[in-house]
């Protein structure tokens, strides 16, 4: 409504809703709501990921919209105010506010910054196709009688400051890849394919399609992806691990 401000969204990416349904109109909507600040909004959305691919594209950019709306009205947020609005778009969304590196638990409510004190980079792998989420979290639910408890070793990662990457890759694991895998194949392949070439891990990234690897220097992850480069409806990143969070434009902010 006119009286909490008007958001005009935009984007190129076809098939991409920019109405009521779109995470950033709804982390914008949310904003105006709550601070009732009558600003109109412009927002221009640049998708550079694939859409479905289980890399928290949807949920980083509703992060990056709270927090680029809390800069360009003045709000004073703080990290737990954002995260409780974020909460309501999506149990990922408060750890954007903390990326890189967190321990998130709970519903994703419960989010403590963590520092990895070395680097890698990484290959991922997307496949072409995208996996949705309610889904695979259907899969899971009817894939398991039970959930397992936390094992003592991830128990104690939870509660270090500091990690290495050697601690974070022994102890690396995915859930969704029993019901994800027998549903597609080919993203198993690509899982042991990429270790096969050398990665210290390997992973579905969360509920899919996006498989990617950890490995120690940039040569090794470009070898890696060069087996899948080129194959139709593949597409491969190679990308440092990140050292900052996120960074927040508000020029097309009015």
């Amino acid at each position: 409504e006119r009286g909490t401000g008007l958001i005009d969204l935009r984007c190129e990416q076809a098939g991409l809703a920019v109405d009521q349904t779109n995470l950033v109109y709804r982390a914008a909507r949310l904003v105006l709501d709550r601070s009732q600040r009558p600003a109109d909004v412009s927002i221009h959305l640049t998708k550079r990921i694939p859409m479905g691919a289980g890399l928290g594209g949807g949920s980083s950019d509703a992060a990056a919209t709270i927090l680029g709306l809390k800069t360009a009205l003045r709000l004073g947020w703080s990290i737990e105010e954002m995260g409780e609005l974020g909460q309501q778009l999506g149990s990922d969304v408060p750890f954007f506010f903390v990326a890189p590196t967190a321990s998130v638990t709970g519903r994703g409510e419960r989010v403590r910054p963590l520092r990895i004190t070395d680097r890698r980079w990484t290959l991922l792998v997307n496949p072409g196709f995208p996996v949705e989420t309610k889904w695979a979290y259907q899969r899971l639910s009817g894939s398991r009688t039970a959930v397992r408890p936390i094992s003592e070793a991830h128990q104690r990662l939870a509660v270090q400051e500091r990690l290495t990457w050697a601690q974070l890759t022994d102890l690396a694991e995915n859930d969704f890849e029993v019901p994800v895998f027998a549903e597609h194949p080919i993203l198993r392949d690509i899982k042991e394919g990429i270790l096969r070439c050398g990665a210290e891990a390997a992973l579905l990234s969360g509920s899919g399609a996006t498989v990617f690897g950890i490995f120690n220097d940039k040569a090794a992850a470009e070898r890696a992806g060069s087996i899948w480069t080129g194959r139709p409806g593949m597409t491969v990143f190679v990308v440092p691990t990140c050292g900052k969070g996120i960074e927040i434009d508000v020029e097309n902010l009015d």
